[in-house]
């Protein structure tokens, strides 16, 4: 578990990184679509960098992190003008997003208080 929470912390890290890449370094080379996308990726991995951190069980931090690296990745490479296949990406990213929330409420449901 400890080695999901440092991989959630860099996760963070990085999104915070990229988000301030975007917003200065690229900012005046792209155009509304690529800075949309920059930041729709940044928003989903900070939100799923903590969601991954503070999960349990371990596999919906585990889910968590593979959708970050799907889902967000592909949206950054997008933004840097990769191919538009690259979009085929995206949606997997989303489901391990899903599968992760998944995991977690039936967990929080089986837990008992």
């Amino acid at each position: 578990m400890n080695a999901l929470r440092a991989l959630a912390a860099l996760a963070g890290f990085l999104a915070v990184g990229f988000g301030a890449f975007g917003a200065h370094a690229l900012s005046a080379s792209f155009d509304p679509r690529a800075a949309d996308l920059w930041d729709t990726a940044t928003t989903y991995a900070l939100v799923h960098a903590v969601a991954a951190y503070a999960a349990r069980p371990p596999a919906a931090a585990a889910a968590f992190l593979v959708g970050i690296a799907l889902f967000a990745g592909s949206l950054y490479a997008l933004g840097l003008g990769a191919p538009s296949v690259m979009g085929a990406i995206t949606p997997l990213g989303g489901v391990s997003f899903l599968a992760g929330w998944t995991i977690a409420g039936v967990a929080a449901l089986r837990k008992r208080d």
